[in-house]
């Protein structure tokens, strides 16, 4: 097997990347973010769809941590077209406890390629953002 202590993201091109998480739930926001500092990552957090569209329409973010149901506000789904109209391209990972198939199918046609189901652990999220970072345009 792998040795537990594989580094997480050795990809040096992953580190300082922006990611902004938005989850209305603030213990999941903490968390998040404390896992995205420790694999090298700039964090900005929103605890609802609306201020996630805020924040990418003044700033330059790699990468959306989305979580699909939040109360009250936008879902996921919502976020993610709106932040769409600012930043086109702009890649997303979903992050849920449970979705329909329909909220799954409608992320899927807007884009979004990836799900990680909650709970997960640091190398569930390290492996889906390495994949997605990897895949997105460079910025230069």
């Amino acid at each position: 097997g792998t040795p537990r202590h594989a580094p997480l993201l050795p990809s040096p091109d992953l580190r300082g990347r922006h990611v902004l998480v938005v989850d209305d739930s603030e213990q999941a926001r903490h968390i998040l973010s404390e896992m995205l500092e420790r694999m090298s990552f700039a964090v900005t957090t929103a605890s609802s769809g609306e201020e996630a569209v805020a924040i990418v329409r003044q700033t330059e973010v790699d990468l959306v941590l989305l979580d699909m149901i939040m109360d009250p506000g936008m879902n996921g789904c919502d976020t993610y077209r709106r932040i769409l109209e600012h930043a086109p391209g702009l890649k997303a990972i979903i992050t849920s406890g449970y979705s329909s198939a329909e909220d799954i199918n409608r992320a899927l046609e807007l884009g979004i390629s990836q799900f990680i189901r909650k709970p997960y652990s640091l190398q569930e999220l390290a492996q889906a953002l390495s994949l997605e970072i990897r895949s997105a345009p460079s910025r230069t």
